[in-house]
């Protein structure tokens, strides 16, 4: 496929995953919705382009692993493997229902294509180095991908798992953060400074890539750029700046919307938003 149609054919995958993730936190009347957009283009990069998957045998020994360590905003995960059959979609409207396997977290013992159970901040990281080591050990080529919020970068155990990865030389290894700027009770800024994001993986001993989490070309572009540098013996780490909400006018870079589910009336202004796309 050339490169303009596949990009265009990846934004068109990006506003599905918005609808669908947004429609299922609606009609769950709970989730987080502002992590979920601003992922959301990233996500389509990742599960219709990079990532090297079998939905229908989810337990693949060679497959790329993905991490969900900001395990909140399941329901764009939940989207990605939706359209990506994993599982059948009308599955989605079951979000945090008794008995679902779409939990408000991801569970990887009920949901398929889930890798690994996460929810509780800066562990999911850690799960990746470790998994990223065994490929190692076992001389695999498959590659692990684990997606951080900024915010749940004020953990120290994600950079206790960064310091491991750079030790253990683990070019097999993506780190991914949607550096928003906003988390649960603020700004980043003001909740704990992350500082200069780039410049801390970077100094940590990452190959770091700085990008435009929102900019389909540039994404597409670092995923090619890491793939050609594999064999550099560091993790990557790609810090994308994003926009919480992002494509939702009355939900962009506002803090409301980290974890509040839209009534009526928003979820249907925010449905023709994404309808039309974004800008």
């Amino acid at each position: 496929m050339e490169k303009e149609a596949k990009i265009a054919l990846l934004k068109e995958r990006a506003k599905e995953l918005r609808k669908t993730a947004l429609t299922m936190i609606y009609e769950a009347n709970s989730g987080h919705p502002g992590g979920s957009l601003s992922a959301a283009d990233l996500m389509a990069a990742l599960y219709f382009d990079e990532l090297r998957l079998n939905p229908e045998n989810p337990r693949w020994e060679d497959r790329d692993r993905f991490v969900l360590s900001k395990g909140h905003v399941c329901p764009i995960l939940y989207s990605a493997l939706a359209l990506r059959g994993f599982f059948p979609y009308e599955t989605i409207h079951t979000l945090r229902k008794y008995g679902s396997i779409l939990q408000g977290h991801p569970d990887m013992k009920r949901c398929p294509g889930v890798d690994i159970s996460t929810g509780s901040l800066g562990q999911g990281i850690s799960c990746a180095v470790g998994m990223a080591i065994a490929y190692k050990r076992d001389k695999k080529d498959a590659r692990v991908f684990a997606m951080l919020g900024d915010g749940e970068t004020n953990e120290g155990q994600v950079w206790e798992a960064v310091e491991a990865a750079v030790k253990y030389g683990l070019d097999n290894l993506v780190i991914i953060v949607d550096n928003n700027g906003l988390q649960n009770d603020g700004a980043c800024a003001d909740i704990m400074p992350t500082q200069d994001l780039c410049d801390k993986f970077k100094s940590f001993g990452c190959r770091t890539f700085c990008i435009d989490g929102h900019d389909m070309e540039q994404i597409v572009g670092v995923f090619e750029k890491i793939r050609m540098e594999s064999g550099c013996c560091k993790p990557f780490a790609i810090v994308a700046k994003t926009v919480k909400g992002k494509g939702v006018s009355f939900m962009e870079n506002v803090v409301k919307w980290h974890g509040v589910a839209p009534n009526d009336d928003e979820y249907k202004m925010a449905m023709a938003e994404l309808e039309v796309g974004l800008k």
